[in-house]
């Protein structure tokens, strides 16, 4: 089952062979984390990519103030990774966390280039994958981060994250906006 519900949404970025799906295919392995365990330590060098099939994990790090900031929400549907460690086999300055009970499917990353290298539909969805979330979702919110207040921010979080937000506490929304959960409380009840 977790195999079609990857490859149904591999193929709402690029309609990809069945040759390639099996190629694919036998890359991926199925795990579970259990909520609080790590995907990925921070200073680890990830191998891998996680699609998760079910659950929800977060993207986070610790600056040197030492509050921790969360970077990012995967929900099913999404591919986890600290991409550019990944990408470039460098140590991730971020970790990724389960916060419930989350499965998915991995893949080994350096695996998956040779299917780019030799399947020209996988290829193509690994262009619109990067195009999508590293372009087209990210620069807004890094622009929104610079400019809008706590308030605007929070108003869009609660319209992009909508169907994720019974699942998160108030603590993951603050940190996700670069502010206390107090502040957020404020922000909340409008004062």
């Amino acid at each position: 089952m977790s195999h079609e519900q990857f490859f149904r949404q591999v193929r709402t970025y690029y309609p990809i062979t069945t040759e390639s799906e099996q190629a694919w295919a036998g890359l991926l392995k199925e795990k579970t984390y259990c909520k609080g365990e790590l995907l990925v330590t921070e200073d680890q060098i990830p191998r891998k990519f996680a699609f998760i099939c079910r659950g929800l994990a977060y993207q986070s790090y610790f600056p040197p103030e030492g509050e921790m900031i969360i970077k990012y929400f995967f929900p099913e549907n999404r591919l986890a990774a600290s991409v550019i460690a990944t990408m470039t086999a460098t140590r991730s300055k971020f970790a990724i966390t389960a916060i419930e009970d989350t499965t998915v499917l991995e893949y080994d990353f350096s695996a998956f280039r040779k299917l780019v290298d030799t399947h020209e539909d996988i290829a193509l969805f690994y262009i619109n994958y990067l195009e999508k979330h590293w372009v087209v979702e990210k620069e807004p919110l890094e622009i929104a981060f610079r400019s809008d207040t706590a308030a605007t921010r929070y108003q869009q979080f609660l319209l992009s994250h909508e169907q994720i937000l019974p699942r998160l506490k108030k603590y993951h929304i603050a940190s996700y906006l670069g502010i206390t959960p107090t502040q957020l409380s404020r922000i909340i009840s409008g004062k």
